[in-house]
């Protein structure tokens, strides 16, 4: 007994061991970079070179002018999302249906586009939807000339769908695959028709996967800036662009920081709101069979 006792601890000696280059790792790029953010945050420079610990890049950040910013990426993330979810759970509902040869391929096809990079992607649709672009010229055939969404909100909007659609539907039909469906058949011997399924067993049993797909579908809508600095033309200012702004342009990182900080304040509440959601749909499940 004592051997076994030796031999674990010697294990979880080594264990601990193998996690030091994470943890060193760790300490360079993510919490020696907050601590600088945090800093700059709370600090300005004053006119004589020193450095002034104040709150006044916080007040700056509600003010009306910013915070219109912080309102329209959060409408502007949050219908992209719900256009996400009315979109990517149908297809993963309809994939996760066929046979497991059939859902691999076009699950492959979803995750082929995500092997481009994600500019080159973006760039794709300046082409789609500019005034002599592909859909332009589609509508046109059939007598229909609209004008350009180009460097508008609603192109900002479907390139935000199109990125990251993929990661709505993956975790919906992973959801979907790993439900038992010994209840579903259960249901249907038990005289459910097909929509009180649905709504009785398989939506309450993927909410989990609902919720991961929200998180990770409005996430980095909510912190973009390339989709909407190509497809919206500056024209539809959003937090990261903001943000990008700030460190890149006008050079004020004390400004920039109290924002990326908020927005990191907000990012962690809704995920601690979403867990709290998905914790308690995953325990309720079993209740609405």
């Amino acid at each position: 007994m004592k051997a076994d006792n030796k031999t674990n601890t010697e294990f979880e000696i080594k264990e601990s061991r193998l996690a030091y280059p994470y943890a060193v790792w760790a300490t360079i790029f993510i919490v020696i970079p907050l601590i600088l953010v945090v800093y700059y945050s709370f600090t300005r420079k004053t006119d004589d070179g020193g450095v002034l610990f104040t709150l006044a890049n916080y007040r700056d950040v509600f003010d009306p002018l910013f915070f219109k910013v912080f309102v329209r990426s959060f409408v502007i993330s949050g219908l992209a999302t719900i256009a996400c979810i009315i979109i990517g759970y149908p297809v993963a509902y309809i994939i996760s249906r066929m046979s497991p040869s059939k859902s691999a391929n076009l699950i492959i096809l979803f995750i082929l586009p995500m092997w481009m990079n994600f500019l080159l992607r973006t760039y794709a649709w300046i082409a789609i939807l500019g005034k002599n672009g592909l859909l332009n010229s589609v509508l046109a055939f059939f007598g229909v000339h609209p004008n350009s969404i180009l460097y508008t909100s609603s192109a900002v909007l479907l390139g935000m769908v199109y990125n990251f659609l993929p990661f709505m539907v993956l975790p919906i039909y992973t959801s979907l695959q790993k439900m038992d469906k010994d209840l579903i058949n259960a249901a249907k011997d038990l005289g459910a028709s097909g929509f009180t399924v649905f709504k009785k067993v398989v939506f309450p049993l993927s909410i989990p996967g609902v919720m991961s797909g929200i998180t990770m579908v409005f996430m980095p809508c909510v912190t973009t800036f390339a989709i909407s600095r190509l497809l919206g033309g500056g024209k539809t200012m959003l937090v990261g662009d903001l943000i990008e702004q700030q460190f890149t342009t006008v050079g004020d990182w004390n400004f920039g920081s109290s924002l990326s900080i908020v927005m990191m304040i907000i990012i962690l509440v809704s995920m601690a709101i979403m867990n709290k959601v998905d914790k308690d749909g995953s325990e309720g499940g079993d209740y609405y069979i």
